[in-house]
């Protein structure tokens, strides 16, 4: 769409001068004509949009999908302007489009649901670590000094500090640093120990097996703590392997159905 140049003075060199298209199209009715001239203004401010994309670059997301994020934002501003107001489009459009942009990586871009309040953090605490990298080459700034330089206290640094570190989750299947061995986080995890089941089978053991008669607790203190085969416990008791299996076979079934009709 031809614009003539505005005399209002404008931050961005190829403003176009839209004024006169959005009254036209604050009164056209839904339809074809008001559809064509709604897409002619969006075109028009395009460039605009797109530098504003390019203020967000190098942040995770590629150049592409920030261009078409601020173009839905572009989008957004031109439906709900109402130059009836008085305000130039220009000055509704940016926060608006920078707003969509933010709101984007506020809830596309973190692997994981971090607090509005802590990614607000980790942008101040990224903004003054840039800004003193450049007055204090050669080392990282402090905390100390980041907080002078945001106005935050220590704890909101350490905070906005540690978000950065949190922007992406790191895969259980990377390799960790300094490893040579293809060891990975995976590796240093843990994992359910089976020996806790056995711990509480003991437990739930332990007060039916102090309920038993005197010799069949020795029987079963044998065979399953001391490892005694039945035949050795045949003859440390003077009787039969048989009887042995028996009495063992007896208080096990014993024990299984008390234990289960406590567990019911």
């Amino acid at each position: 769409m031809r614009t003539q140049a505005s005399a209002t003075h404008h931050p961005h060199d190829d403003a176009p001068d839209t004024v006169e298209a959005f009254r036209r199209l604050a009164t056209l009715p839904p339809g074809q004509q008001r559809d064509a001239l709604r897409e002619e203004i969006v075109e028009s401010w395009l460039p605009m949009a797109e530098r504003l994309a390019g203020r967000f670059r190098n942040r995770g997301e590629s150049s592409e999908d920030l261009r078409q994020v601020a173009a839905l934002g572009l989008v957004k501003a031109v439906d709900r302007y109402d130059p009836e107001l008085g305000n130039a489009f220009e000055s509704y459009a940016v926060p608006t489009i920078t707003g969509e942009i933010k709101r984007h990586f506020r809830d596309h871009m973190w692997t994981l649901h971090v607090p509005r309040r802590v990614q607000d953090l980790r942008n101040r605490v990224r903004f003054a670590s840039q800004d003193l990298s450049q007055t204090i080459p050669g080392r990282r700034p402090t905390v100390a000094e980041i907080a002078e330089h945001a106005r935050m206290s220590e704890e909101d640094v350490l905070a906005g500090l540690e978000a950065l570190e949190s922007f992406t989750a790191l895969s259980l299947d990377a390799e960790l640093p300094g490893s040579d061995d293809g060891y990975s986080l995976s590796d240093a995890l843990g994992s359910p120990d089976p020996a806790l089941d056995t711990v509480i089978d003991r437990e739930a053991v332990k007060p039916r097996l102090q309920a038993l008669p005197e010799r069949e607790r020795a029987i079963l203190y044998m065979r399953f703590f001391s490892d005694m085969t039945q035949s050795r416990i045949a003859d440390e008791l003077g009787i039969s392997q048989m009887h042995v299996s028996r009495l063992i076979s007896r208080c096990c079934t014993r024990l299984r159905d008390q234990i289960m009709r406590d567990a019911a």
